[in-house]
């Protein structure tokens, strides 16, 4: 993993676990599988903690590696470091992407909500006026009292905002190509095409995996039959909305926006996006920071026990599953 995660992932009772779960030096972090410094440790490891940064595991490095037989990612996707060449090899994988899917989930709902209260435009409008404000005629017809929402992707982490939103009096709609009626009411929503989940929807939070078929899934004509006033959350992956097509919207303030993620991956410094208000741009934050990342790391120090003791692993990362997951 990089260097810099390894501290912030594991704090002294975490190193503890570590060891006495694994024969193992918890002070050496791989950032390079040249480096010959990890050339002794490599040839003989089991199994690979890894975590964000971490090099592809191409047949070369695997090379480096022949007691290799698991790799445990205290991480959400492998799909950055996991090559053809581990599954080939016979390697098994699991990964905490569903620890991360829980602070991704509750950033989501709380931008469903503040997009329900028109909070962007409230804040707007009393930043600009330093006076009072008619709340009444500042919300107009906004609220979360059958509220539409559209969840694009009944994903981990998409299923996770499905849960969250359960408690609340909203309709919820549900698009997925693998989501039949019956799984989408079993998750508390109704399945419908994109087409009719952006036309109906006042809130659409996408939760897609980033495949070529999901590139673009918003371009310009899928945004245009979004309703005035609705907002567009991503937190998945900037290329699954059109940014150009996007940022037409916003600039014309038809449409909101609470984006985490964008295409590129930081916006150049003239993007309107930074300073319109009807956007929130955040850093990519929504994943796991701070305190939530021990979530991750005891996930994947479970899934280590689980190894250690000869069990299945308790979520496991399948290779036909990588075809249409994130």
């Amino acid at each position: 993993m990089d260097p810099a995660l390894h501290t912030a992932l594991f704090d002294p009772a975490a190193l503890d676990r570590l060891t006495t779960l694994a024969d193992t030096d918890p002070s050496l972090v791989v950032g390079d599988f040249t480096d010959p410094a990890a050339a002794a440790a490599l040839s003989v490891a089991e199994v690979l903690l890894t975590g964000w940064g971490c090099p592809p595991l191409t047949a070369e490095a695997l090379d480096r590696m022949p007691a290799l037989r698991t790799v445990i990612h205290a991480a959400g996707s492998v799909k950055h470091h996991v090559t053809r060449a581990c599954w080939e090899r016979g390697i098994t994988v699991t990964s905490a992407a569903a620890a991360n899917a829980v602070p991704v989930a509750e950033y989501t709902v709380a931008a469903v909500l503040f997009s329900g209260k028109r909070v962007l435009h409230a804040a707007h409008v009393y930043r600009e006026k330093r006076s009072w404000v008619d709340a009444l005629d500042l919300l107009g017809s906004g609220g979360n009292h059958r509220h539409t929402v559209g969840v694009v992707g009944a994903s981990r982490i998409g299923r996770r905002v499905l849960e969250l939103l359960r408690p609340y009096d909203m309709r919820v709609l549900l698009h997925d190509p693998y989501a039949d009626r019956e799984l989408a009411r079993g998750l508390g929503a109704e399945a419908v095409s994109l087409d009719a989940l952006a036309a109906q929807s006042d809130t659409v939070t996408i939760h897609a995996p980033e495949l070529a078929e999901t590139h673009h899934l918003f371009d310009r004509r899928r945004l245009a039959l979004l309703r005035d006033g609705a907002t567009v959350i991503n937190t998945a992956r900037g290329s699954l909305v059109d940014t150009t097509a996007l940022t037409a919207e916003l600039v014309s303030g038809r449409l909101n926006a609470v984006l985490d993620v964008t295409d590129p991956d930081v916006l150049p410094p003239q993007s309107p996006l930074y300073d319109l208000p009807n956007v929130l741009l955040t850093p990519h934050i929504a994943g796991s920071l701070g305190n939530e990342l021990s979530r991750m790391t005891n996930t994947a120090l479970d899934e280590l026990e689980r190894y250690s003791k000869g069990l299945p692993y308790a979520d496991p990362v399948l290779p036909h599953q990588l075809t249409r997951s994130a």
